[in-house]
């Protein structure tokens, strides 16, 4: 499979993308602790289809020590005991941030509430700002169709 598009080779679409990844990789160095930061950005990718993105979380989560049955259980975090309870209104605020056109109403008060139980506001500006450039990394890929299973831990940081 080949990617539809090659952004780094267009001009206006390189720029474009050194200054959002530059924008991802200010939000590693962010308050929000980095397993939480991992956990989410996964999330966000599985809800969107995004392979290249589901591929390239799970591997550096993997290579921070994160452990194959909370990645595996990402997907159904609800039903899973091994979250926290800051992790868990961290996946549910990335999964209403995420489906915002599918629940119509955007996030809902109890869920940002949960959320702000757990996180300082300088933590949950991070959490908002990692949840809309996965979504905006997620879309660029799927439309591009980029293909996925080669990334090595660690490319982009």
């Amino acid at each position: 499979m080949e990617a539809r598009l090659n952004y780094f080779a267009d001009p206006t679409a390189g720029k474009a993308l050194k200054h959002l990844m530059s924008a991802g990789r200010l939000l590693k160095g962010s308050a929000l602790p980095a397993a939480t930061q991992e956990l989410v950005s996964l999330r966000v990718s599985q809800i969107n289809g995004c392979a290249v993105c589901v591929d390239m979380h799970t591997k550096d989560a993997t290579a921070a020590g994160e452990t194959s049955v909370r990645l595996n259980l990402v997907a159904a975090w609800r039903e899973a005991t091994v979250f926290s309870e800051a992790e868990r209104a961290a996946l549910e605020l990335a999964e209403e941030g995420t489906r915002v056109a599918d629940a119509a109403r955007g996030v809902g008060d109890e869920v940002w509430a949960r959320a702000v139980k757990h996180y300082d506001e300088e933590q949950l500006t991070a959490l908002v700002m990692l949840i809309s450039f996965m979504n905006a990394a997620n879309r660029l890929n799927i439309i591009a169709r980029q293909p996925a299973g080669d990334y090595e831990p660690g490319r982009f940081h």
